[in-house]
């Protein structure tokens, strides 16, 4: 009796060790970054080479492509169709842009996030492409008053994801459908300094207003000193040479102040 007590409690001590060394060894193990592909999640060896906007876009040397564009818009379609379905009852919204790379202490990060406080206290939800820097700014100041904070992020291979201050977030696989999104559910836009996917985006909004293909909304620019220099160049060298038409001039509003850009957005939103 007493000797299988002790084969017993040897037994005990020898699991104790292994579930110990499990422990550590999973706390050691680091699976790298997270890769969402729509809303699967992957990991490690099993993150692709290529993205789906990339796949799309590719030239195929071969003709394998004609058996699976078919497939490729049924997927699109459902994008549409989860965009329009998680949204349709968001109410009235407005959309910040701006860079991925702006840092925390920045002057940019603590404006982003008092504009979306502002919005979201003016009672409208606050939307962002879902990612670090402006994007987290705008999204946490919304949180953190109870508002509406939206995030649309899109799958790129070197993205973290949305970050924690979204308390409505979709990924999209396709950038066209993203963009959809951001036009049919807004009704106002500020835009922050940011780069080309910021510029892209910021086009993208002034070229469906001036040529009325969505209805006319606010647009407003922040950091006077950051677009001064772009539209300089727009209203001179550009329009000079026929390019563009003359912009509305109370189509975009630059401004250095946060509360006046969320007063723009608010005086103009709609239901």
């Amino acid at each position: 009796m007493g000797r299988a007590m002790m084969e017993d409690q040897n037994m005990r001590e020898q699991a104790k060790m292994l579930n110990k060394g499990g422990k550590a060894f999973e706390e050691e193990q680091d699976m790298g970054r997270t890769y969402h592909s729509g809303p699967v999640i992957m990991r490690g060896p099993m993150i692709p080479s290529s993205d789906s906007n990339a796949s799309l876009l590719s030239a195929d040397a071969d003709t394998d492509w004609l058996h699976m564009d078919p497939w490729r818009v049924l997927r699109i379609q459902a994008e549409f169709v989860d965009g329009f379905g998680a949204l349709a009852e968001l109410g009235p919204a407005a959309t910040i842009f701006g860079s991925a790379r702006t840092d925390e202490d920045s002057p940019d990060y603590r404006a982003a996030q008092r504009m979306g406080a502002g919005l979201a206290k003016g009672g409208m939800a606050v939307i962002t492409g879902g990612g670090p820097g402006i994007m987290e700014a705008a999204n946490k100041g919304a949180a953190l008053v109870g508002g509406k904070s939206v995030g649309l992020g899109i799958e790129l291979p070197h993205e973290q994801g949305i970050n924690r201050w979204v308390n409505l977030g979709i990924t999209f696989r396709y950038f066209f459908v993203r963009k959809m999104m951001f036009m049919k559910y807004s009704s106002g836009i500020i835009v922050c300094p940011g780069g080309f996917g910021t510029l892209d985006e910021m086009f993208e909004v002034l070229t469906l207003v001036q040529t009325h293909k969505v209805d006319t909304m606010p647009i407003v620019l922040f950091d006077k000193e950051y677009w001064d220099g772009l539209f300089d160049w727009l209203l001179t060298t550009v329009r000079d040479r026929g390019m563009i038409s003359d912009l509305d001039p109370g189509l975009v509003v630059r401004t250095d102040d946060p509360d006046e850009a969320v007063q723009v957005i608010l005086q103009n939103r709609q239901p």
